[in-house]
């Protein structure tokens, strides 16, 4: 007989539009219990990103039936594992998890600690839950992806396609902090204006060609692009537009049969370009050596929004945690129209 506690969640027993009421449901699961490095965290705000989408549509459910999405949270230490060293009980924190395990749309949730950082002292659980997946891809994706170095970058530049979306909001912001020329992607007047607020020295629309634009504002080619959208729509843009000997980084995978026609790498080959991909569940997927550094930029960037030098890309507040308020954030999320964070919060 099963005495463990229960607690609140929101799961999918199988894949369907989400449309469909039955495609999130509201559950009664199993409380977890925390052992080796795992902190048990009660659950108080959560965001959604495009990953849950993904992972929604592309799970096997016959493997983990139902699956608890969710991989951004802030929350309060409610136990800690005995191997435990960096938190105690009551310490406010927020993380993105790992994708490997269940998500945090749950009332009760567990994460290691190495991929925790303390939350932001001067913003809320909604807030902070905001930020920890796209600001971990931003960062990694600049600074250990493409090299940026935090400082001396001026007369660099670079090109940021799908700058209004979470990770774009970020991104503009680090890149601005590192003293690059930001050229922002945006093409709705909503979009353009949030671009706008974040820093971007110049804007751009994805739908159109690049050079033509870019040639407009006096710029010829960049040093660095970051794709946060389709690689294989804007890859003859992105040739075109980086300088020779610069560097690519894209967080947008392609499938195999893109790989074997028409994502044309040696557009490439001639400018001596880098490109390199950004998946920031890498560390915590395969338990890398260094995956205590997700910790510390998480723990950095929440100094740089007490300084005021960041802030939360917050956009949309949801209340309470449940399925029908997921099927919304999901459903924006899935139009690809989505500015900034939605953040859901308290069970």
């Amino acid at each position: 007989m099963n005495t463990r506690q229960k607690m609140k969640a929101v799961g999918a027993n199988q894949y369907l539009p989400i449309s469909n009421p039955e495609s999130l449901v509201d559950l009664q699961v199993d409380k977890p219990e925390p052992t080796g490095r795992d902190l048990l965290v009660r659950v108080k705000a959560i965001s959604v990103n495009p990953a849950d989408v993904g992972v929604r549509e592309k799970h096997n459910y016959e493997a983990e039936s139902p699956k608890i999405l969710g991989w951004d949270a802030a929350g309060i230490v409610e136990h800690v594992g005995p191997d435990c060293q960096l938190f105690k009980p009551g310490d406010k924190i927020y993380y993105a998890g790992s994708v490997s395990r269940p998500g945090s749309n749950s009332e009760f949730h567990l994460v290691d600690e190495r991929i925790v950082g303390n939350m932001p002292s001067s913003l809320d659980f909604a807030a902070a839950a905001a930020l920890p997946l796209t600001s971990i891809t931003a960062w990694e994706g600049l600074f250990d992806r493409l090299g940026i170095s935090l400082q001396a970058n001026e007369n660099k530049s670079i090109l940021i396609i799908g700058a209004a979306g979470g990770v774009g909001s970020i991104a503009i912001q680090l890149a601005k902090l590192a003293g690059l020329t930001v050229i922002g992607t945006a093409s709705r007047p909503e979009s353009i204006q949030w671009v706008k607020s974040l820093g971007a020295d110049f804007i751009i629309n994805h739908n159109n060609p690049f050079h033509p634009q870019l040639k407009e504002v006096g710029i010829d080619t960049v040093d660095y692009i970051f794709c946060l959208n389709d690689t294989v729509q804007h890859l003859e843009n992105m040739a075109e537009v980086i300088v020779p000997q610069g560097k690519i980084c894209s967080i947008v995978p392609t499938n195999k049969a893109t790989w074997a026609g028409s994502l044309k790498m040696d557009l490439l080959f001639s400018k001596s370009v880098t490109f390199v991909w950004e998946f920031m569940f890498t560390r915590s997927l395969f338990h890398t050596n260094d995956m205590m550094k997700q910790h510390e930029l998480l723990n950095k960037l929440a100094d740089l929004i007490d300084d005021g030098k960041l802030k939360t890309t917050l956009t949309e507040r949801l209340e309470p945690i449940n399925a029908a308020n997921l099927r919304f954030a999901h459903k924006k999320l899935e139009t690809g129209r989505s500015i900034g964070k939605i953040v859901l919060e308290n069970f």
